[in-house]
């Protein structure tokens, strides 16, 4: 390697730590190989003789800091024994304090917002730990390896009298201003909401740089709202036009010469039962009455697998968005409408191809026999729930045999299933009643009932069933590579935390085993129903559970009580099961198992997507909560408080699911002190104590759309 230059003037400097952190973020790809330098050159495109020496000068900073080291002469890695560093994942909270995920550390790393230096949101970063006055492990940023994204959603300010401004981010995760200078600005006037995209953040700099790639309109607006909450998750307004083209190709007939290939089930009574504003239906049931007593029950999904074929412009597109996101007052689908709402939908009255799973049940729910394939189908009604519910409660109506059989069998299998160790959370969903203009003018909950239990069930049935055929030969594990949808086993110190804070209210745990979790787990939950403590109890039990996500390794799925669990039944919303659709269809034909390693790589995708989707569908929940609550300003509510913090605690209206934020520091009678052992602040004069779970009064004092947040008061 050429000898360095022996001065490094200081304008040269900051221009060294970027090309460091270039270099860093190019070796972490790989982090147990060895380069030398033209190779790391050319790895971060450095390839002119003026900027190998400023690459050769980089490399001596990082040497000199032990952030890599020379494993022979003119070779380097990184290192990665460098005491008290790590590597991980930042998650930022309303504070403005951060959390570090380490790979294989237990816990998260705590790092001060005075620490973060340039971090944002979801970055990988590089960490310093210390154990801070004997306490637990903290953190302070050195590094930012990777960022997690560029662009964002603010509000625009310009400096009066200047030709420059900031972009303040809605998100409280992001935790500086980002400077538009002239020239970036791009139509954007004062107030505006926008999405800017980050250019440059030179090292000592307090602000990043950044320009206004689009102008989404004025705060508070509806639609700039909705917009801003798809733009802020890179969610799509509409699909590109080779995508829409791709589809509008399909061939919609039915043809002889295909259902000469499937089991021809037309002919056999078959229904729908959906939501009443549902227009994509991707699953059907099929029942009919057997010569030996027996039921065969048919469950279909549309075989979106027939349409949609690996390597065309339209599965990628469904790829990269994984799932079809549901915001209060509309879909972004993961297919195209002439795919989502016509050709795969199972519309009553049309010939449809279909992937179905059939079972033969005797009375008591016991599969006889089973059966997985390709079929074509032929849906003679369709049901909303609340239809179906009427035939089960009044016994009246068309097809309420048909249906009062499929409840009882249902009903069966929802107990057997509870006593093999599902855990039965059922919590309603808001929803909202929209004008012609999209405002709410109501709250509704959307509970289960057994029309509802009814699908589930049967869904449930087939996605096990799928995920047990693949996966088990005269039932041992064959090897098959596989989709899963898996739910890993609470952790122990969230459930011990659980069965300490419950006992102070009565309740016991038994922790023994799994299975005494679950049965431990149901029993909570329906001694607490219509207790005042029933709201707080019920969060902290969903709060000690695990995420389920997809996987190729099938740990089982612990809320189920599932060893083997796919998602299979709705291919037209959900990328993984249109990929667990291929699959079954491969190994059906003797296909030999595909390479685990590719799969695994789809499966974090579409669990990330899936996360994504979640959180946009909670903003617009938000959203329209605060949006409803305007006019309900100076109103005083009875409350539950479903959320504690240092900060502050949250209190939920149980008639319309809104939830404010009450601050500690507008609690005027005493000085309060949170405690995170009770899930309570405490005033340190009066004594006064307000905990999860407790009723309490409030007034609303403050709406604000744009931050999605209320603001609550307490009224003694």
């Amino acid at each position: 390697m050429p000898k360095k230059n022996k001065y490094i003037s200081q304008k040269n400097d900051s221009k060294l730590v970027e090309i460091g952190r270039l270099i860093l973020r190019f070796m972490n790809q790989n982090q147990t190989k060895v380069y030398n330098y033209k190779q790391i050159s050319d790895g971060i495109d450095h390839k002119n003789p003026r900027q190998r020496e400023m690459v050769i000068q980089a490399l001596h900073k990082l040497l000199s800091s032990q952030r890599i080291k020379e494993t022979d002469k003119g070779k380097y890695s990184i290192n990665l024994n460098i005491e008290g560093t790590l590597t991980g994942t930042i998650d930022f909270n309303q504070s403005g304090n951060a959390y570090v995920t380490v790979e294989n550390l237990k816990d998260d790393v705590f790092v001060h917002s005075k620490n973060v230096k340039d971090a944002l949101q979801g970055d990988k970063v590089l960490i310093v730990t210390y154990n801070f006055k004997g306490k637990k492990l903290e953190g302070s940023v050195l590094e930012v390896l990777e960022r997690k994204r560029t662009e964002f959603v603010g509000t625009f300010q310009l400096v009066p009298h200047k030709e420059f401004g900031f972009v303040v981010c809605d998100k409280k995760t992001i935790n500086t201003d980002i400077f538009i200078p002239k020239g970036k600005i791009n139509g954007a006037e004062n107030g505006n909401k926008v999405v800017v995209k980050m250019t440059e953040w030179k090292p000592g700099d307090k602000n990043p740089e950044g320009e206004i790639l689009q102008v989404l309109g004025n705060p508070g607006e509806h639609e700039t709202e909705i917009h801003s909450i798809l733009a802020e998750y890179g969610l799509p307004y509409d699909f590109p036009e080779e995508v829409e083209r791709d589809a509008d190709k399909i061939d919609r007939r039915i043809t002889d010469e295909e259902a000469a290939k499937r089991w021809d089930m037309r002919d056999i009574l078959t229904f729908t039962i959906d939501p009443k504003d549902a227009k994509d239906f991707d699953d059907a049931l099929s029942v009919r009455k057997l010569d030996n007593g027996n039921w065969e029950v048919g469950v279909h999904i549309a075989d979106v697998s027939h349409y949609v074929i690996p390597g065309t412009v339209l599965d990628d597109e469904a790829y990269e968005r994984a799932t079809s996101v549901y915001l209060v007052d509309r879909v972004v689908p993961m297919l195209p409408e002439v795919l989502s709402n016509d050709v795969c939908s199972l519309r009553p009255n049309e010939d449809k191809y279909t992937f179905s799973a059939v079972f033969e049940l005797n009375d008591k729910a016991e599969i006889q026999k089973e059966w997985f394939g390709r079929t074509v189908i032929h849906s003679d009604r369709r049901f909303t729930y609340e239809e179906a519910q009427e035939r089960i409660e009044t016994k009246e109506g068309d097809l309420q045999e048909e249906i009062n059989v499929l409840d009882d069998l249902a009903k069966i299998m929802r107990a057997e299933r509870i006593r093999n160790g599902a855990i039965t959370f059922d919590r309603s969903e808001v929803r909202f009643n929209l004008d012609e203009n999209n405002q709410p003018i109501g709250v509704y909950f959307k509970i289960s009932k057994d029309s509802n239990h009814l699908i589930e069930e049967f869904m449930l049935l087939a996605n096990k069933k799928v995920s047990e055929f693949v996966s088990l030969k005269k039932g041992r594990p064959n090897q098959n590579t596989f989709i899963y949808r898996v739910h890993d086993d609470p952790d122990p110190a969230k459930l011990e935390a659980l069965r300490d804070f419950v006992s102070t209210f009565g309740y016991k745990m038994d922790l023994a085993n799994t299975k005494k979790v679950a049965e431990s787990l149901n029993s909570l939950l329906k001694d607490v129903k219509g207790k005042g403590e029933e709201n707080m109890i019920e969060t902290l039990a969903m709060r000690s559970m695990s995420k389920a996500v997809y996987s190729t390794e099938p740990i089982g799925h612990y809320g189920l009580g599932f060893d083997y669990y796919s998602h299979f039944t709705s291919p037209i919303r959900r990328y993984p099961d249109l990929l667990a659709h291929r699959l079954l269809q491969h190994y059906l034909d003797g296909g030999k198992s595909p390479d685990r390693n590719e799969l695994e790589e789809k499966a974090k995708h579409c669990s990330a997507r899936e996360r994504l989707a979640a959180d946009a569908e909670r903003d617009s929940i938000k959203f329209m909560q605060v949006k409803f609550m305007e006019k309900h300003l100076g109103e005083t509510f009875t409350g539950v408080i479903s959320g504690v913090a240092e900060f502050g605690f949250w209190v939920e209206i149980p008639e319309n699911g809104a939830e404010g934020l009450i601050k500690l520091r507008d609690l005027m009678d005493d000085s309060y002190t949170y405690d995170k052992a009770t899930h309570a602040v405490y005033g340190s004069r009066t004594g006064n104590r307000y905990q999860l779970g407790d009723q309490v009064q409030i007034k609303v004092v403050k709406a604000n759309l744009i931050a999605k947040q209320l603001d609550f008061k307490i009224v003694e």
